[in-house]
């Protein structure tokens, strides 16, 4: 059987399982009804044949912040483009939709070849970016077909990945359609290399340069000073139970005389109110906040969507969840503000940021409350938490800059 038959079959298994599920699963249907209308929007999409546009393909929100610092030179540069986004995630498409820059964001149809074919027949885009792992096969080979330059942004790759395994020929093809791949490290360099795939350059993370960028143009929030003045913060970002089976004993020890900013990674009604349970310390949600509540309370628990990069610019510390389930959350959001970073001891290794952060010992794994509370008092004396947040924002700047290298590289200076 040939890669590609083997990848057409599991296309398919994918799309019958997804249609199995949506009736019980909320993302899966999300994506099954998004994936419909959205070839309603392909096909109204009018693309006047004297303009020109950008097409940006992100998998979900994370892939989005890499493609975002691009998106924002490309349309700074070429204003009167169009940009095409795209989503394979409801958790990128539900929450990007109504992106400002964007003149058409739906979700991206299964691969196949029919699809490729019509999908690139309306958009006819004239340059197109992939972000990070995205490396669907009949997409990249119809764009190389038309002569579309299509650039690869942000990969990265590890000894383990399945391009170089086995079973990785399908993905070698893919990946080979690129006019240029932009790698964050030496690593992912040499590994494509080894499968003779030459055409990179390492331009870093795109992400430090958005995260630069929300520190750099930060915005006072009405009240949250006073949140900070009188007792020193920890920001919780996205938390999932796993991580609040820790955390909600260290917030009620109250040994540690903190005030914490909560986001839970999800915010319906019934897991706010568990969490206002089980938390013994004043609290109060961010969209009830007044300044009295704010100035009686200990616990602020975010409940609304995009707030929480901006909240990092009022911590000391911060908690990032994810870790002990599928992977880390974002962790260079609270870094770009100096914040040493804690989180679960499991799924953290395959993030380049939280290995080096790591390694600087700027950034904490931790196994339970104990090992919390242990790494905590480590850090917490006022000189050594400073030097740290020197550090780590020394990081951040060091590793900025990988949108002007791509941009350089696509468009000349």
């Amino acid at each position: 059987m040939t890669s590609t038959f083997l990848y057409n079959i599991s296309l398919a298994f994918y799309q019958a399982v997804l249609f199995i599920v949506a009736p019980f699963n909320k993302k899966a249907k999300l994506l099954v009804q998004g994936r419909r209308e959205s070839w309603k929007k392909i096909e109204s999409f009018k693309k006047d044949h004297a303009s020109k546009s950008a097409w940006f393909h992100c998998a979900s929100l994370g892939e989005f912040e890499q493609a975002r610092p691009i998106i924002e030179a490309y349309k700074s540069r070429f204003t009167s483009h169009k940009i095409i986004l795209t989503f394979f995630s409801p958790s990128g498409y539900e929450i990007r939709k109504n992106y400002s820059l964007a003149d058409l964001v739906c979700y991206l149809p299964s691969d196949s070849k029919k699809n490729a074919r019509k999908l690139i027949h309306n958009f006819q885009p004239d340059v197109a970016f992939f972000i990070k792992y995205e490396f669907w096969f009949y997409y990249l080979s119809e764009l190389k077909n038309r002569a579309i330059p299509v650039y690869s942004l942000s990969a990265i790759f590890r000894p383990n990945h399945h391009i170089f395994g086995l079973f990785g020929n399908i993905t070698r093809k893919a990946v080979r359609n690129f006019t240029h791949i932009f790698t964050q490290d030496h690593k992912s360099k040499s590994l494509l290399q080894s499968i003779d795939i030459n055409n990179t350059t390492v331009a870093g993370d795109t992400r430090f340069d958005r995260v630069k960028y929300i520190h750099d143009e930060s915005k006072d929030i009405p009240n949250l000073e006073k949140f900070n003045a009188s007792h020193k913060v920890m920001v919780i970002g996205s938390c999932w139970n796993e991580d609040l089976e820790l955390l909600i004993p260290f917030i009620n020890s109250d040994h540690h005389k903190l005030n914490f900013i909560l986001a839970p990674h999800e915010i319906d009604e019934y897991q706010l109110s568990s969490i206002e349970r089980s938390i013994q310390l004043q609290t109060v949600r961010y969209s009830k906040a007044t300044s009295e509540l704010i100035n009686q309370s200990r616990v602020i628990i975010i409940d609304s969507i995009g707030l929480l990069n901006k909240l990092y610019k009022y911590g000391h510390y911060a908690y990032i969840g994810g870790a002990f389930g599928k992977g880390l959350h974002n962790i260079l959001e609270p870094a770009a503000f100096g914040l040493p970073v804690f989180f679960g001891d499991k799924n953290y290794l395959k993030f380049r940021e939280a290995m080096e952060l790591i390694e600087r010992k700027c950034a904490f794994p931790v196994k339970d409350l104990n090992a919390l509370v242990n790494q905590y008092n480590r850090i917490k004396e006022d000189t050594y938490r400073i030097k740290l947040s020197n550090e780590i924002k020394e990081y951040v700047i060091k590793n900025a800059g990988a949108t002007e290298i791509i941009m350089n590289y696509c468009f000349g200076k």
